[in-house]
């Protein structure tokens, strides 16, 4: 992808319907902590990520608390999305939930209905399995490589390329 917001970007899709699809890039940080930007929140060393260019002034959060966090979803094996605010200060205060169990995104990435199916089709992005260790285990900025990378040869190659192409 050309565009900035999703060049050499790494997107956990989280719904799909066909009306629309949202999903968040999981390796963007921001120099930014939570407790920063939402007023009363515990103070928490986590990680916040740029999550898309939608709605940039809402906070969301994917974890692997499962059913310690009321109403949250899951997505996939250990990563859950969303679930009680007020529950999840809590866990937080209690140190049931560490920076390690969660992640914070500002903003989300969405396609209208029909848009990331002729996206795909036109072969803007690349299919991968989720695995909660990209999320929680991996370093974002060598997220999108390590995918890559686990993809197999060709991609690994691609992943190896340096942004600028005038540098190779």
């Amino acid at each position: 992808m050309m565009d900035p917001n999703f060049r050499r970007s790494a997107i956990l899709l989280c719904e799909h319907t066909s009306e629309s699809s949202t999903g968040f890039i999981m390796n963007k940080p921001l120099d930014v902590r939570v407790d920063e930007l939402i007023e009363g929140f515990p103070e928490f060393e986590s990680t916040v990520l740029y999550g898309g260019p939608v709605e940039a002034d809402t906070i969301h959060y994917l974890h692997n608390a499962g059913e310690l966090l009321e109403g949250s979803r899951r997505i996939a094996d250990g990563v859950y999305w969303g679930g009680d605010f007020e529950k999840l200060k809590l866990l937080i205060h209690a140190q049931l939930i560490q920076p390690e169990n969660i992640r914070f995104f500002v903003g989300y990435s969405g396609w209208s209905e029909g848009q990331l199916t002729d996206e795909m089709t036109y072969g803007s992005w690349l299919i991968a399995d989720m695995d909660a260790n990209y999320l929680f285990k991996t370093h974002p900025d060598s997220l999108w490589r390590q995918a890559m990378t686990h993809k197999g040869d060709t991609f690994a190659i691609i992943a190896g390329m340096p942004e600028q192409l005038i540098w190779n």
